[in-house]
């Protein structure tokens, strides 16, 4: 019996049926490429003679890795990508102020169940939350899709990570896949499908669904999923009108791997430089820090801004550290406003920024010199990820990130 992967698969290669390691052509449902990644694309797609994209009304084009432009070459990638949009009047595209790709694709209402979603962007994974089949691709087989509406694909087996157990106070579904990354490593889930599925994750709103399928690339999968429930459809129906069809995994599939997870006694975990998997308790680390960054794809949601706010509400960021804001969209920029969350960033001593990608690349807002330390809620600590290859970066919660502010050292929330 098939899992959601070949499923999906199968129905979009227009088959009855596929298995784990067939060859299929799968029509897309969304294409996605942003202001970094999408000039590369436009480049190739001209170099193939491409005229038309095949699809104007499924393609989504947002602007967030370096806006509002902070370089000449930002500037003109801008240029390049505004121009291909009139050009080809494409009807989704997102200027400076819409914020974080991986966030405003299902806030906007561009993903529902069933579907084949593609972006030239790794963590495009996170959108499998909503039971959509949704995958990271290169700019140059983006190009590809833009002109012709599919993709081969390789049909992946799948990992379903079966967690339970109810978490403790201050841990929070970034901990949940920071220790099952520590677990497995950054290859245990090589081209597979990374499903989350258990007590714990129905328990988990639909926010912290995509934390775990955000970081499902972490661990080398080709997609996160988590199986459509009331919450997930309730969301998709709050934001789409997109007709979507749910699949879920038949458990006696043949290529279905079940690892038993049980995080009851879980404490706040931390990622340590320079990988992924080198994740610890907080308890068993000792490193005062330079920087704190709040926000990113992964965890500059509204809740993990409550989170933060919570702790940091009479509170101030201790001297010698600077505490970055950036919420992941404008609609949850706004909700902070109303929320007053924003103020008490202010008055902690936070710098709060217009939603983007900020410092998760290296090359914008906030980055890191050498022999620097930064506290992250975003998805990645390798060398040179956030500004100097001399600095390092530790991943953590943001409830973690902001206890840790205050103290001036990598703590766990009281």
């Amino acid at each position: 019996m098939p899992t959601m992967s070949e499923k999906i698969l199968a129905k979009a290669s227009g088959k009855d049926k596929v298995e784990a390691g067939d060859i299929v052509i799968a029509n897309i449902d969304v294409a996605m490429a942003h202001d970094l990644t999408g000039p590369l694309s436009v480049e190739s797609f001209k170099k193939i003679g491409a005229e038309k994209v095949w699809d104007p009304s499924k393609i989504v084009i947002p602007f967030d890795h370096q806006v509002p432009a902070d370089s000449i070459d930002s500037a003109n990638n801008h240029i390049i990508m505004r121009k291909f949009v009139k050009e080809q009047k494409i009807k989704h595209f997102y200027d400076v102020n819409a914020g974080v790709c991986h966030q405003i694709l299902p806030e906007l209402g561009h993903i529902v169940p069933g579907e084949v979603v593609v972006g030239a962007d790794s963590h495009t994974c996170t959108h499998g939350a909503l039971g959509a089949f949704s995958t990271g691709i290169g700019s140059t087989d983006m190009a590809m899709v833009f002109a012709e509406g599919n993709l081969w694909f390789k049909v992946p087996e799948t990992n379903r990570f079966n967690i339970t157990g109810k978490l403790k106070e201050n841990v929070y579904a970034k901990d949940v896949i920071l220790n099952i990354i520590g677990k497995v490593g950054v290859d245990g889930s090589t081209y597979k499908a990374c499903e989350f599925a258990g007590e714990t994750v129905s328990d988990m709103s639909v926010s912290d669904r995509m934390v775990l399928c955000n970081m499902a690339i972490e661990m080398g999968g080709k997609t996160g999923l988590v199986e459509p429930d009331k919450k997930s459809v309730g969301y998709v129906e709050k934001h789409s009108n997109k007709p979507y069809k749910v699949y879920k995994t038949d458990l006696d599939s043949s290529s279905l791997n079940i690892i038993n997870i049980d995080v009851s006694d879980l404490e706040p975990q931390v990622a340590c430089p320079h990988n992924v998997d080198n994740v610890k308790p907080v308890s068993e680390v000792d490193q005062e820090i330079d920087q704190v960054f709040l926000g990113s794809c992964t965890n500059g949601r509204l809740n993990d801004l409550q989170d933060a706010a919570k702790i940091l509400k009479g509170n101030k960021v201790a001297k010698g550290v600077r505490m970055l804001v950036i919420p992941a969209s404008k609609e949850i920029y706004t909700k902070a406003l109303e929320e007053g969350l924003i103020k008490i960033f202010v008055d902690a001593g936070a710098l709060v920024s217009a939603p983007c990608c900020g410092p998760c690349l290296g090359g914008h807002t906030g980055i890191i010199g050498p022999d620097e330390v930064s506290l992250s809620t975003s998805n990645r600590n390798f060398k040179g990820r956030q500004g100097s290859p001399e600095g390092k970066v530790y991943l953590s919660s943001a409830a973690v990130a902001a206890a840790s502010a205050i103290e001036g050292k990598i703590v766990a929330p009281e």
